[in-house]
């Protein structure tokens, strides 16, 4: 009898504890800031297994905040974790001189951003379609340049990543559609936005291929500020034209794109999501739009994993039902951070690297 009601007392503990922490992590704390919002210092955070929401940023006094449909922070590396890394990193990274670096960096960002926001908001205050064929056209080059250097990291043996080789192209992909979108809805019409957009994207991309190769992280977060604004340029378009928009039939590559038989390009760039957790529907104009904001979202949230080294992976790559307990079929990559760490590790014995790495 005794032991009976000892257990029993301690099986109602046990549901009760379990059911205040269950709903402890139902709640978003009060201070909670939107993840995309690019700011300085250092935006990159450990990444856990908490719902975060996105949610539009400038907003008016009198305008409701959107929020965007939540994901979820899939697992990190098999036998390494996130924030395992993270907390290793943040350990051995605390100086107040990488602190300043970060700071500058992010700050060098926000100041280009935000004069190139200015000059578009010059040229294109009532010109709406043009000014996302801009935007468009520009979104498209970070994400080649980044192939770029990895291609050229990958041919010296340096950096050998296929995860983030899949993921840039597959962002790039959505851009590209983005830009075709733009292109049939008449964005790109007139001469002068073709010449401009083709431009900037060409000082653009050299400019990112320099500052990828010196600072990843500087690079990724840079992306992270125009992801940022490109979605709150297309939420505030939402909310200033939404019913004019859901009068107007979606263009055929849209239709084509978001509701095709093969999406498995449209969930690689989603890395924060599952695979098939997202399909659009595409009913009007309206939709179309709410799909592409919504994507700049998702690409904001994994150029803010990226400022993580060594934290991106592919949504697809994850091991499924059997496959948790094989590690051995896990292919070791080669690990630099930079061109300077590249070289220095090139110039480093190989049992020095396995030391290291162990």
């Amino acid at each position: 009898m005794t032991t009976a009601s000892l257990s029993s007392a301690a099986f109602a503990t046990s549901v009760s504890s379990s059911f205040r922490a269950r709903n402890s992590r139902t709640s978003l704390p009060s201070n909670y800031q939107n993840p995309l919002r690019c700011s300085s210092p250092p935006s990159y955070r450990p990444l856990s297994g908490k719902l975060y929401p996105v949610k539009a940023t400038l907003l008016q006094e009198d305008e409701e905040e959107v929020v965007v449909e939540k994901s979820f922070r899939t697992k990190g590396f098999p036998g390494n974790e996130v924030e395992e890394a993270w907390e290793s990193r943040a350990n051995s990274s605390s100086s107040d001189l990488e602190r300043w670096v970060i700071k500058v960096e992010q700050s060098v960002n926000i100041f280009l951003t935000d004069s190139v926001i200015k000059i578009l908001d010059t040229l294109y205050h009532d010109r709406d379609y043009p000014r996302f064929f801009v935007l468009e056209t520009i979104a498209r080059v970070p994400y080649f340049a980044f192939i770029s250097v990895l291609h050229m990291y990958e041919s010296f043996g340096w950096w050998r990543r296929a995860d983030y080789l899949k993921v840039h192209f597959a962002e790039s992909w959505n851009e590209m559609h983005h830009l075709l979108i733009m292109e049939e809805l008449g964005g790109n019409s007139w001469w002068f936005d073709r010449f401009l957009a083709q431009h900037i994207a060409i000082f653009y991309y050299i400019m990112t291929v320099f500052m990828y190769a010196i600072s990843p992280r500087m690079a990724y977060h840079f992306s992270e500020c125009v992801e940022s604004h490109a979605f709150e340029t297309y939420d505030k378009f939402i909310r200033a034209k939404g019913e004019e928009l859901k009068e107007k039939p979606a263009p055929e590559v849209a239709i084509k794109y978001y509701t095709g038989g093969d999406l498995y390009l449209f969930d690689e760039f989603q890395t924060e999501r599952a695979p098939c957790s997202r399909r659009p529907k595409i009913e009007n104009l309206y939709d179309v739009f709410v799909n592409i904001r919504d994507d700049e979202a998702e690409h904001c949230k994994t150029m803010k994993a990226c400022q993580t080294h060594g934290n991106l992976r592919s949504p697809h790559s994850y091991p499924v039902d059997g496959f948790e307990d094989m590690p051995g079929c896990m292919i070791p990559e080669a690990n630099c951070e930079g061109i300077v760490d590249c070289i220095k590790k090139s110039l480093t014995p190989s049992q020095v690297k396995q030391k290291e790495e162990i």
